[in-house]
């Protein structure tokens, strides 16, 4: 799996833009303290991330990131490419499922490929620095490996749901294609507002 999907599983869950901007507020600074991550679909999952890497710790939002990462997948990623994201908040000491409310939480995406493209329409250069390296960044993914050298991005201001700004977060997302699990990710970290 390249950096492109992989950060897209990430970003789908904490920065697709929403049809409705209720309860939703600009922060002015968000950290991302503890990122970690592990593959957690079986031996036989067709799209794998190896690695990645991201710094600073604490990633300032908006700010610089350094990131690599390096991924492969035995299949074509193509339309419809369907996620299945599960987001859990740290709550005194329980993990609490935190269901999908205007796009973002626990939710069901029909097509990541479609939101991809919506980011990165047909015709467009992929954004830099996967442009330079030839990293696609809609679909289909051809099957093979991806890499990503060490490479600066700046992460823009975002919007979170006011229940999002502080916290200890868990995700799981799944990916699959036609009823055909390809992938899975967990995703651990925190984030811290002010």
């Amino acid at each position: 799996m390249d950096l492109v999907l992989c950060v897209s599983l990430v970003l789908v869950v904490f920065v697709t833009p929403v049809t409705s901007t209720s309860g939703l507020r600009s922060v002015t600074k968000t950290q991302v303290l503890g990122f970690d991550w592990k593959n957690c679909g079986g031996p036989e999952a067709p799209a794998v991330l190896k690695t990645l890497t991201l710094s600073p710790d604490p990633v300032s939002i908006p700010g610089a990131l350094r990131a690599s990462a390096s991924g492969a997948t035995a299949v074509q990623l193509e339309a419809p490419l369907a996620l299945n994201v599960t987001l859990e908040k740290e709550v005194a000491g329980f993990w609490v499922h935190v269901p999908c409310v205007e796009e973002v939480g626990s939710c069901h995406y029909e097509d990541v490929c479609e939101l991809l493209t919506q980011l990165t329409p047909p015709g467009q250069d992929c954004p830099e620095p996967l442009h330079s390296y030839g990293l696609p960044c809609r679909c289909p993914f051809k099957a093979g490996s991806y890499s990503l050298p060490l490479s600066d991005f700046q992460l823009p201001v975002l919007e979170l749901p006011s229940w999002m700004t502080n916290g200890d977060y868990r995700v799981l997302a799944a990916l699959g294609s036609r009823g055909v699990a390809l992938g899975c990710l967990q995703v651990s970290l925190s984030l811290r507002s002010g």
